[in-house]
C-alpha cells in the first residue's frame, strides 16, 4: 500500500472512532475514554488532513467548526412546513381537542412528551450524511444555518445508516448550568446578560461566525421526522426510537397513551418535574400517534389538527417580606429590593426580588412583614405578584429621604417615577459610572469588567473616569490574578480606548436620557465634545428625536462643575473628543426606520448603525412619520402597528438591496 492508502484507512477509522466517542459523550452522557486520548486521536487526525486536505470528509469531526462565516444565512424553502402548534392551558381544552380528534378517526393513541424551550430547526441529511441545517423562519422559509449547526456536537454528521434520504426537527437549546455561568461571564464583564436560555440559544446560533456559537456550548433534541426515504414508518412513537437508532439526541421522554385521562395525567407528571431537569420546558405536547390518522385529521391553515401544545402557567409561592434594600444605581436612582424568607421558586432558591420604584411598592402596598406572592417572570426574574395579607402593626413602606451611599438629599422629578441622589461624588455612582464607561457599547475597554473595577477601587488606583487613562501599571501587575502580560494587554486596550469615536465617550459619559443612538446623534450634529457642551435648548430640541427632558438633561450634565473637570482631564490625557464618523452616501437622509423582530443576518445595533451610516435614523416606536419598519422572525405588535398604519414593511433582504444599490 501507498503512504497515501496508508493515511487514507487511517483518516477513515480515526473518523469512525471520534464519531463513536462523541456520540457516547454527548448523546449516551457516557465516556469510553479520556480527555487527552480523546485529544490524541483528534491531533493524529487534524494531522492527517492537514498534510492531505483531499481526505477531508464532511463527516470529519475537524469540521465541526469551520473558518470564517460570511455573515449571510441563505434562505431555506421546507419541503415540509414547520408547522406551529395551538396552544392549551385549561383541562377542558385538551378535552375539546380529543373530542375533535375522535369526531374523525377511531381508536385514536397519543404520544406525550416535554416542550423544550428552545430554537426550532430542521436537519437534512443525504446518504448518511449531514448537508443542511436550517431556522424554522416563518414555517415555509427559514436561514441556512449549517455552519453553526455543526459546531453543536450532538448532532451526528454521519448517522449510523446510510438512509438515502431523512429530513428531521429538533429543538436547539442551552443547558440551564451553561446559561447561568454564561450570564455570570456578561455581568462581571459589564456586558448585557441574556433574559433566558431560549434567547440566549437564538442569540447564539445566529453568530456570523461559528467559533462563537461553539463557545456557547448549546444542545439539541430532536423530536419529529419531516420526510424520509428508505424506510416506512407508521406511527410517532416508532418514528422517534427509529432516529434515536440512528444516533440522534431525541427528547429525552415520551409515552404512549390510549385515553385522554392518562394523557392530561402524564402532563401532570410533567408539569410537577419540570423544574428538577437541566433544561427548559414551557409546556407538553400531545400529538395523534399514527400517521394515516394524521392525514385524514389534516391541518387548518395555522396548525395541525392532530397536534397540542399544553402551556405551563408560571409557578407561584406565598413568602414573607423581611426587609427591603435600597441600592444607588450608576445615574443616582435609588431601586428598592425586597428580602424574603427563601422559597424554591422554578427549581431554585430565591430571597431577593426587585420592588422597582416607589410607584410600585404603593400600588401594591407592600410594606415590610408582609406575607406575599411571588413568581419568575419567564421562569428567570423573581417579581412580586400580590399582597396576601399585612403583618400586625405594619406602616407604609417610606422611601430614604437621603442617599444610603453617600447621605446626599434626594429627589424625585415631575413626571418621573424614580427617586435618585444627584451627588456626583456618590461613592455607590461612581462604581456603576466606571463599569458603564468600559462597557463595550461604551469605550469598549477590554479586560476592564466589573471585577477588576473592582479590585482597581478598592486597591486605590482609581477615583474618577479619568484615573483610568492614568493606570498605574506596574501596581496592577502586582495585584492578585494579575502580572506583567495582563498588564501590558489592558494598557493596549486602554490606549485603543484613547481613539474611540466622540460618541462612544459621551454614552460612557452616563448622561441620563442619552443612551448610545442619542449620543451618537449628538457627536454627528456638534462634532465635538465643547460643541456639544456649549449647545442651547433649542439647538439641542432641534434634533430630530430629542425633547424637552433630554436636552434639559444634557445641559444640566455639562453644567456641572465636576463633568468640565472630567472633560478637561480626558483631553489632557489624549482622549479624543471629536466626532469621526463621516457620512458618504446620504441616501436615507429624512427617512426613519424601526427594526423589530429577531434578525438574522446582523445584529439589532449592527443593523440601526449602518441606518446611520447612510444618514438615516433608527427610531424606537412606529408612527406615521416612520419610512420603513424592517421586521426580521416573530415581530410582534410594531409589526402590526405598521400593517395598521400603512407604514412600509421591508424584510433584511429588501434592506440589502436598498444599501447595494
Amino acid at each position: 500500500m501507498s503512504d497515501f492508502e496508508i493515511k487514507k484507512a487511517r483518516a477513515e477509522e480515526l473518523r469512525r472512532e471520534l464519531n463513536h466517542h462523541i456520540y457516547r459523550y454527548y448523546v449516551e452522557n457516557e465516556n469510553d475514554i479520556s480527555d487527552y486520548e480523546y485529544d490524541m486521536l483528534m491531533r493524529e487526525l487534524v494531522s492527517i488532513e492537514t498534510d492531505f486536505p483531499e481526505l477531508i470528509a464532511p463527516d470529519s469531526p475537524t469540521q465541526r467548526v469551520g473558518g470564517q462565516a460570511d455573515g449571510r444565512f441563505p434562505k431555506v424553502v421546507h419541503t415540509v412546513k414547520m408547522e406551529s402548534l395551538q396552544d392549551a392551558f385549561a383541562r377542558s381544552e385538551v378535552e375539546d381537542f380529543n373530542r375533535r380528534v375522535t369526531d374523525t378517526v377511531k381508536n385514536a393513541n397519543y404520544v406525550v412528551e416535554p416542550k423544550i424551550d428552545g430554537l426550532s430547526v430542521s436537519l437534512e441529511y443525504e446518504n448518511g450524511i449531514f448537508t443542511r441545517g436550517s431556522t424554522r423562519g416563518d414555517g415555509n422559509v427559514g436561514e441556512d444555518i449549517t455552519a453553526n449547526l455543526r459546531t453543536i456536537k450532538s448532532i451526528p454528521l454521519r448517522l449510523k445508516t446510510d438512509i438515502p434520504s431523512i429530513e428531521v426537527r429538533g429543538e436547539v437549546y442551552m443547558p440551564r448550568e451553561v446559561f447561568y455561568k454564561i450570564a455570570e461571564e456578561q455581568e462581571k464583564d459589564g456586558e448585557k446578560i441574556f433574559k433566558n436560555p431560549r434567547n440566549a440559544a437564538a442569540g447564539s446560533l445566529r453568530q456570523k461566525d461559528p467559533k462563537i456559537t461553539a463557545q456557547r456550548n448549546l444542545d439539541i433534541f430532536v423530536f419529529n421526522i419531516q420526510r424520509i426515504e428508505g424506510k416506512e414508518l407508521k406511527g410517532h412513537y416508532e418514528s422517534l426510537e427509529f432516529i434515536k437508532e440512528l444516533g440522534f439526541k431525541t427528547i429525552p421522554f415520551f409515552s404512549k397513551f390510549d385515553n385522554i385521562n392518562d394523557v392530561f395525567e402524564e402532563i401532570e407528571r410533567i408539569g410537577s418535574i419540570r423544574y428538577t431537569l437541566p433544561f427548559d420546558i414551557d409546556g407538553a405536547v400531545i400529538k395523534v400517534d399514527d400517521f394515516s390518522q394524521r392525514e385524514m385529521l389534516g391541518s387548518t391553515a395555522k396548525v395541525p389538527r392532530w397536534a397540542l401544545a399544553w402551556k405551563y402557567p408560571p409557578e407561584e409561592k406565598e413568602t414573607t417580606l423581611l426587609d427591603v434594600e435600597i441600592n444607588v444605581g450608576r445615574t443616582g436612582v435609588l431601586t428598592p429590593t425586597g428580602i424574603f424568607s427563601p422559597v424554591i421558586l422554578a427549581g431554585t432558591t430565591v430571597s431577593r426580588a426587585t420592588l422597582n420604584n416607589e410607584d410600585f411598592i404603593n400600588e401594591k402596598d407592600i410594606r415590610i412583614g408582609d406575607k406575599v406572592i411571588i413568581r419568575k417572570a419567564g421562569d428567570i426574574i423573581p417579581e412580586v405578584v400580590s399582597v396576601v395579607s399585612h403583618a400586625e402593626g405594619s406602616v407604609p413602606f417610606e422611601f430614604p429621604k437621603v442617599c444610603p451611599s453617600c447621605g446626599a438629599p434626594v429627589f424625585r422629578e415631575q413626571g418621573e417615577s424614580a427617586i435618585r441622589c444627584d451627588n456626583p461624588d456618590c461613592p455607590a455612582q461612581l462604581l456603576r459610572i466606571l463599569i458603564h464607561f468600559c462597557s463595550r457599547d461604551a469605550m469598549n475597554i477590554d479586560g476592564m469588567g466589573e471585577s477588576v473595577i473592582i479590585s482597581f477601587v478598592n486597591a486605590g488606583l482609581i477615583h474618577s473616569i479619568p484615573d483610568i487613562f492614568r493606570l498605574d501599571y506596574e501596581a496592577i501587575s502586582t495585584l492578585e490574578g494579575f502580572g506583567k502580560k495582563s498588564a501590558d494587554n489592558l494598557k493596549e486596550s486602554v490606549e485603543r480606548a484613547k481613539q474611540n469615536d466622540l460618541s462612544k465617550l459621551i454614552f460612557g459619559l452616563g448622561i441620563r436620557h442619552i443612551g448610545a443612538k442619542n449620543a451618537r446623534l449628538l457627536a454627528d450634529k456638534f462634532k465635538t465634545i465643547d460643541a456639544v457642551s456649549k449647545a442651547s435648548k433649542e439647538e439641542l430640541m432641534g434634533i430630530d428625536g430629542f425633547g424637552d427632558v433630554m436636552a434639559e438633561s444634557v445641559i444640566d450634565y455639562f453644567s456641572l462643575e465636576a463633568t468640565k473637570s472630567v472633560i478637561s482631564q480626558l483631553k489632557m490625557l489624549g482622549v479624543n473628543t471629536e466626532s469621526q464618523t463621516e457620512i458618504t452616501d446620504n441616501r436615507f437622509e429624512s427617512l426613519t426606520f424601526v427594526v423589530t423582530g429577531t434578525l438574522v443576518k446582523y445584529n439589532r445595533k449592527e443593523i440601526e448603525e449602518l441606518i446611520e451610516s447612510f444618514g438615516g435614523k433608527a427610531a424606537s416606536s412606529v408612527s406615521k412619520k416612520t419610512s420603513y419598519v424592517l421586521a426580521g422572525e416573530a415581530a410582534g405588535s410594531k409589526l402590526r402597528k405598521a400593517n395598521e398604519l400603512g407604514v412600509p414593511v421591508i424584510t433584511e433582504d429588501d434592506f440589502e438591496k436598498m444599501i447595494s444599490e
